[in-house]
């Protein structure tokens, strides 16, 4: 970026969750680059004020109406920052004029349509969203192809995929000399706990992740490792991988973060410390590299780093998404679903633990006809998956 250049208009789909507050210090760093000119919240009226305040930016949107109206109360004195609510104002968020990159950080089906739209507006899009190439991968490349939108991980595993992949557009990756995708995963916090005793996990101990400060939702999804079957699937859909040449890993220090096998018998492998800023700084100053406020990775003081086969019989949840990518786009959209009800349901204290993946195996067993590739179609298949998990777990309250 030249020193006359206008600061790059940001939009933050996420703004008050974990990927927004790390982007956000990134971009903090570097204001003479950047501008954060639209955010977007679900209910955090205070954590919205707040980035309110200090980034001004032209546009801030609610997911809940009552939530945007109390802001604009709360921001009334500030003037120039126009408050809009619902799924249209998530959407306008992510097509903000003024926004030349849009970070798309909704977790869940809920962040798919405004991520949809970003990409359909041509934009830059930073995607951390997993669930939006889950659901809907191949209706979002083809949207990339026709708008022309350019497309960067940063989920840290498909970030540093990126980072170690050619930098050949639109080049098969096995004209690229790319034999093999590996994903590592930490194994979250059972990793080593006796697989009889997984019944008697608590909400508390599934949401302690050993080496990454996260939500709960996405807490849950380490611990099961489903969050690594659906980086799988993101990770075939967004680099154009079949299932059987991507592997996992477990490795639990998560200071590599994934690794490329090529043809010729080299490995490449992306390493350092496990904070969210690296991968955003990454794919926001790409196809430069400006600082993140992350120190390197000491390979002395690291000691050492271990690697593993996941063990199946742990993480059953593994299986089930590669069955899931294996069936098809319908498959893999009633898994998300299915886990995001599951999970929620775990959380509330109304499933146990050790169930979560039986309970989404049952709705994948009953699939209707694979949808049609179009937003409304998956996302209705979707909800169907929602619904069938609901009723499963209903049924299961009175067995």
């Amino acid at each position: 970026m030249t020193e006359s250049a206008a600061p790059t208009g940001i939009a933050i789909l996420g703004a008050t969750g974990s990927i927004g507050a790390s982007s956000l210090d990134v971009i903090a760093r570097h204001g003479d680059r950047y501008r954060v000119v639209a955010l977007s919240g679900h209910r955090g009226v205070a954590a919205m004020e707040r980035l309110c305040r200090q980034f001004r930016p032209a546009l801030a949107a609610m997911a809940d109406p009552r939530a945007a109206a109390a802001l604009r109360e709360q921001i009334s004195d500030l003037s120039g920052i126009e408050v809009v609510e619902g799924a249209a104002g998530q959407s306008a968020v992510a097509t903000h004029p003024q926004a030349q990159t849009v970070i798309a950080g909704i977790v869940g089906a809920a962040g798919l349509a405004p991520c949809l739209a970003a990409v359909e507006a041509g934009r830059r899009v930073l995607i951390a969203n997993k669930e939006a190439l889950v659901v809907a991968g191949s209706l979002i490349m083809n949207a990339a192809q026709r708008s022309g939108a350019v497309l960067l991980p940063i989920d840290s595993e498909h970030n540093g995929l990126f980072q170690c992949l050619p930098a050949r557009p639109g080049q098969p990756l096995s004209l690229a000399g790319v034999e093999r995708l590996v994903l590592t995963a930490s194994g979250g916090p059972f990793r080593e706990r006796d697989p009889a005793t997984l019944s008697e996990v608590t909400v508390a101990e599934a949401c302690a992740h050993p080496n990454w400060s996260m939500g709960r939702k996405i807490s849950v999804d380490s611990a099961t490792m489903m969050n690594k079957g659906l980086e799988l699937i993101e990770a075939c859909r967004f680099f154009g991988m079949p299932a059987h040449q991507v592997d996992i890993v477990v490795h639990p220090q998560s200071y590599v973060h994934a690794l490329v096998q090529y043809r010729d018998g080299s490995t490449l492998a992306q390493l350092g410390n496990p904070d969210m800023r690296t991968p955003i700084a990454n794919a926001l100053a790409w196809p430069e590299r400006v600082a993140a406020g992350v120190g390197p990775l000491d390979l002395v003081a690291a000691g050492r780093l271990d690697f593993a086969a996941p063990d199946d019989h742990r993480f059953p949840c593994l299986s089930l998404a590669r069955a899931a990518l294996e069936a098809g786009r319908g498959a893999t959209a009633a898994l998300n679903g299915a886990n995001e009800v599951a999970v929620a349901e775990f959380l509330q204290g109304g499933l146990r633990y050790d169930r979560i993946a039986s309970v989404i195996e049952e709705t994948l067993a009953a699939l209707p006809a694979e949808p049609d590739d179009t937003l409304e179609a998956l996302i209705a298949h979707e909800q169907w998956a929602r619904r069938q998990t609901a009723e499963t777990l209903q049924r299961g309250r009175h067995r």
